[in-house]
């Protein structure tokens, strides 16, 4: 690590220590400069802005979210299982890790009004391993011949958008959110099975 990024590191972890203790609104550049001992204007050479440091934390949680993704999709199991596990683990660490601290939950909130293209873009990084479970099913013989396997993922996103965030977007329980999800994952890989046919429209 050069010194660079030595300290880039070090002004994340007291931003994440600033904010998870006072929240994202009430937390200032000055004050993630003073519990780093720099000045105020050095903390620019390194993030242009607050908005900047809490999408750096969003890629620090995503990161680790990334690895059990594709941790998922080269299992020896099958693609269905391999598709309810892949959700099932995202709703889980996402719902349990803004349980335990529910100013990530304002960090999310600005990044989605914020950045909006930094969702879009994680999104197409999640497609990467849906997709190749898809693929996966398809070969096989499990799922049905998919044309579009990218869209089919992108629309699996959609269907299943209320469970990425779940305190985004409801203030039901983990159980509650839990059963849900089942539920409709048996649809959509209902949806995906072969003998499966796409209605009219």
């Amino acid at each position: 690590m050069n010194d660079t990024t030595d300290t880039r590191q070090q002004i994340l972890e007291a931003a994440m220590e600033r904010i998870h203790h006072y929240g994202y609104g009430k937390t200032t550049m000055s004050e993630i400069a003073r519990d780093c001992s720099m000045s105020a204007g050095n903390i620019y050479r390194f993030f242009a802005s607050k908005i900047d440091i809490a999408e750096a934390m969003a890629r620090k949680f995503n990161a680790k979210v990334f690895e059990e993704y594709a941790a998922i999709a080269r299992k020896p199991v099958s693609a269905s299982a391999r598709i309810r596990e892949f959700f099932e683990m995202s709703l889980d660490r996402t719902f349990t890790a803004i349980e335990e601290d529910a100013k990530i939950l304002e960090v999310a909130n600005v990044l989605k009004q914020e950045r909006p293209l930094y969702f879009n873009e994680q999104l197409a990084q999640e497609r990467v391993y849906l997709v190749q479970i898809l693929n996966d099913g398809a070969q096989t013989g499990e799922f049905r011949p998919l044309d579009r396997p990218e869209e089919t993922a992108e629309y699996m996103q959609a269907a299943l958008m209320k469970f990425r965030f779940p305190q985004l977007f409801s203030a039901l329980s983990l159980p509650k959110l839990q059963r849900e999800l089942v539920g409709v994952l048996d649809i959509l890989l209902a949806a995906l099975s072969c003998g499966a046919k796409t209605p009219d429209r």
